[in-house]
This record gives structure tokens, C-alpha cells and sequence, in this order.
């Protein structure tokens, strides 16, 4: 039975906009002395949304040496408990504001609104809360006596989560008395600079956090400036090999975050419809621009069949359009080149012999939009098994034996993450410790928490966000870990 559902639009109201948006250095928003500005535009409907500042190096200067000086006057001395009330303060903005954020992020990054509402608005305040909380015992977390800040970070953070992947580097960066240069993709810069906004309602010591917009070229003066001391970085593996080799030998701390292939495994004793619900929500949440996606599902041959045909009747019953929609399952892809990529690669799986499917689905005329697909008859040979996609699209293969999924999911460059759905707790435990994945659910998908440290392995990264591994990469000590 399908439902037909009345619009329930969320309102625009709620936000304002700015037209023009300069940088925010120490404290203030400021034009850029380079001079360049862009465009962000709402993916939903190619509208421009505003004018934002691109940072040049004489900014990027200006940035690291307003951090420099909050880092050795005012924030690096500061106890760790007035540290904590600052955080926390943040934290309780961000709830107090919520509504307003998550508009913001749907409108710049055209994520279904029950998706910003719901998941990521609510995990960044999350993560200042937990952080905050740290802030004044990191004595106690298995760091020594009296562990050290590093210094000055930089940050560079993705388009996929802006929000929330802001938090997971600012809150710990912070909670460990470092100061912050963030740079915000160049497609969805808005939530980063509504965030300095509420740096500013929080009363944070000038300096202490910066937000230089612009795109690569931007990324890169902020990574290579002499005077940092830890780069944190989240995105895609080429640009994290880059950044390695920049930093290789300059005595920089360095955590990065990059690409995925998650296998999503389902043995034959699962439970077929909690299994189904978690395949929507490992691959098709956030239109699977997610870098732990479950984009390789790998079910046991014999329930095959039941699987797809459950598979196929729940996809059908996702809506896609208007982001700001409610009842919005599947909202726009981020950009027109991101669209573009994700065509190229499912055309190649159609080339290669693999069978596509999606259900009927009407595509709105204007903005970036790809329907959820699967893919069946699909080999470990091809490319849409191989290489990240980061788009609602779900190659499927099979295996008959436990040791035939193990070598199945462990075939691929990447490690970032993997499912596993059986009954039994001990196949869990079995699959878990040969997975080559630096996280591992059971049972469920895409679930996260501030307290658990995220990271992968091989080409999907190294180092930990989140949990007291978190706080590792941000203090001049070995991770306990």
C-alpha cells in the first residue's frame, strides 16, 4: 500500500541570509584581501543563495596569526574548566538555534530537512557537549599527568556534513586548548559562517576559532603555512595523499579522514526487514554522500532473491524533491559536478554488464537530482565495486561461505567502515575481527555517536575522531590507542 503524503514544507523564515559574506578573522568578519569572491547556490534549485569571500594567502596569514596569538595569550594558558564553559556555551547556542541551522544546511547542501534536523544539527551540539566536558580532565584520559596542547590546527572539512563535520574537528581541537583555522568546502560554506556567528554570541576570545572560505587552492596555503601545527583533514583520498606528501617532514600532526567502499554483509539468518532498512540507511541517507556509505552490499547467495525483491518494494516507497520537504527522503546532489561524476560511473557499470535498476521516480526540472539505484551481476572487477561513487547507488554481489564474504569486503583499497547482519553474536565477533574496517557495526548502519572514535584504515585514512582517541590527535602525545 502506498500513502500519498501533502507537501509539508519547512520554512525559509527561519533564516537570513546575507547577501555578501566576507571572512572571519580574528573575531570579526572581514573582506578578503585577495579581493575574489564566489557563489554558493542551493543544489535543490541552482538558486544563489549568496556572494562568499575566497581567502588568499595574505588572509590565510592573517588567520594563522590571529590563532598564533589566541593560542599563546589567551586560549592555550586558560584552565581547561573556563575552557569547558566556553564549549558548552556553544553547545546550548547551537540547540537554541537549531532550526535556523538546519534550514541553513538543506538550503546549502540539499540534504533532506528531517536529515539536518535530526542527525546533524543535534550530533554537532553533541560533540561540543562531550568535548566540553573533557576540556578540564584530560589529565585523566590516558594521556599522562599533564598532557599539551599543539598549537594552531588547521582544519579543512567536506561538503557531505558541514556542520557536524565542523564540530567533530573544532570541539576536540578546542576542548585541548589548540586554536582553529577551519576552512568549509567551497559548495557549502553558509553553516561554517553561521557558526562564527555564534563564536561571536558565545563571547569566544578573539582568534581562537577562524573561518576562511574558498576552494583547493585555499586548502592548500592553509595546510602548507609554516606556522601550523596540526592539520586535520576530511575528504576525498587523492587530496588526503596530497596534503600527506605536503606535510611529510615539517613536524605537523596529521589526521585524515578520506574515502570509503563500506561492504554492507548479509548473512542468510538475518532479520530481512531490519536488514532492508539498514541497506536504505547505509547507502541512500544523505543521497549516499556518505564516506562510510554501505555502498557494496554482499548478501549470502541463497536469500538473494527475498532480499532484492524487499529491497526493490522499499525503494519504492522513498520520496524524492524538495529538501526543505518533510517528507523528503532523497533530496539533490550536492553539485553539478558531483552529479556528473556519479553519471559517469553508473554509466560505466551499464557498459560493463552490470544490470541497473531504480524505481519510477519524477525528477524536478531544476537542480542536481539522481534517482536511488541498485545495481545486480556485478563483479569485484567493476568500477562501480572499486571506486567511491559518493551517490544513492548500491552495487550488489553475493558469497556463499563466511570466508568468501570476509575476502569479498577486504577487497578494496579502502577501510573506512562495514556492516554485518546475522543472529549470531559469535559470527559477529568473527566477521569483526578479520573486517579490515576502522569501524565495524552489527547489526545496524551509519550510526555515531561523540563518545566513539571514527577512522579508517589503508586508503580510507589514519588517526581517530571522536572518544578519547579523538583527543589524542589534538594533544602532543601518542595516542593511548
Amino acid at each position: 500500500m502506498t500513502f500519498d503524503y501533502a507537501p509539508a514544507p519547512e520554512s525559509r523564515a527561519v533564516v537570513d541570509i546575507a547577501p555578501h559574506y566576507g571572512l572571519f578573522i580574528n573575531g570579526k568578519f572581514v573582506e578578503p584581501r585577495s579581493g575574489n569572491y564566489f557563489k554558493t547556490i542551493n543544489p535543490a534549485s541552482e538558486e544563489v543563495l549568496s556572494e562568499v569571500s575566497e581567502a588568499g594567502q595574505a588572509d590565510v596569514d592573517a588567520a594563522v596569526s590571529a590563532a598564533r596569538k589566541a593560542f599563546g595569550k589567551v586560549w592555550g594558558p586558560m584552565e581547561g574548566r573556563d575552557r569547558a564553559k566556553y564549549l558548552f556555551r556553544i553547545a546550548r547556542i547551537i540547540q537554541e538555534r537549531s532550526r535556523e541551522l538546519a534550514v541553513l544546511e538543506s538550503l546549502d547542501n540539499g540534504k533532506p530537512i528531517r536529515e539536518s534536523r535530526d542527525v546533524d544539527v543535534p550530533l554537532a551540539a553533541a560533540h561540543f557537549f562531550y568535548h566540553a566536558g573533557w576540556a578540564d580532565k584530560l589529565a585523566f584520559a590516558g594521556f599522562g599527568d599533564n598532557p599539551q596542547s599543539l598549537g594552531v590546527a588547521a582544519q579543512v572539512i567536506p561538503w557531505n556534513f558541514p556542520l557536524l563535520m565542523l564540530a567533530w574537528k573544532i570541539a576536540p581541537a578546542l576542548a585541548c586548548g589548540n586554536t582553529v583555522v577551519l576552512k568549509p568546502a567551497e559548495t557549502t560554506p553558509l553553516t561554517a559562517l553561521a557558526f562564527a556567528d555564534i563564536c561571536q554570541q558565545a563571547d569566544l576570545p578573539p582568534g581562537v576559532v577562524n573561518i576562511l572560505t574558498g576552494a583547493g587552492e585555499t586548502g592548500r596555503m592553509l595546510v602548507e603555512h609554516p606556522d601550523v601545527d596540526k592539520v586535520a583533514f576530511t575528504g576525498s583520498t587523492e587530496v588526503g595523499k596530497a596534503i600527506q606528501r605536503a606535510v611529510a617532514g615539517t613536524g605537523k600532526k596529521l589526521t585524515l579522514e578520506l574515502g570509503g567502499k563500506a561492504a554492507n554483509i548479509i548473512f542468510d539468518d538475518a532479520p530481512i526487514d531490519e536488514a532492508i532498512e539498514g541497506i536504505v540507511n547505509g547507502i541512500y541517507f544523505n543521497q549516499g554522500h556518505v564516506c562510510c556509505a554501505g555502498s557494496r552490499l554482499l548478501v549470502q547467495e541463497s536469500i538473494q532473491a527475498d532480499v532484492l525483491a524487499a529491497l526493490k518494494r522499499r525503494l519504492g516507497t522513498l520520496r524524492l524533491g524538495d529538501p526543505l520537504d518533510k517528507n523528503t527522503d532523497i533530496g539533490a546532489i550536492n553539485s553539478r559536478d558531483q552529479l556528473t561524476k556519479i553519471e559517469e560511473l553508473t554509466e560505466s557499470g551499464e557498459a560493463e554488464g552490470a544490470q541497473r535498476w531504480s524505481p519510477a521516480c519524477a525528477i524536478p526540472e531544476k537542480g542536481f537530482w539522481f534517482p536511488p539505484t541498485v545495481f545486480t551481476n556485478v563483479t569485484q572487477a567493476h568500477r562501480i565495486a572499486r571506486e567511491e561513487i559518493f551517490g544513492p547507488v548500491l552495487s550488489v554481489l553475493t558469497f556463499r561461505t563466511p570466508d568468501e564474504a570476509v575476502e569479498k569486503a577486504n577487497n578494496t583499497p579502502f577501510g573506512l567502515s562495514a556492516g554485518i547482519w546475522t543472529e549470531k553474536g559469535s559470527r559477529i565477533l568473527w566477521m569483526a575481527n578479520r573486517v579490515k574496517a576502522g569501524v565495524v557495526w552489527a547489526n545496524t548502519f551509519n550510526r555515531f555517536d561523540p563518545t566513539s572514535p571514527f577512522g579508517g584504515y589503508k586508503e580510507s585514512g589514519f588517526g581517530r575522531e571522536g572518544g578519547i582517541q579523538g583527543l589524542g590527535a589534538y594533544l602532543a602525545v601518542e595516542d593511548p590507542s
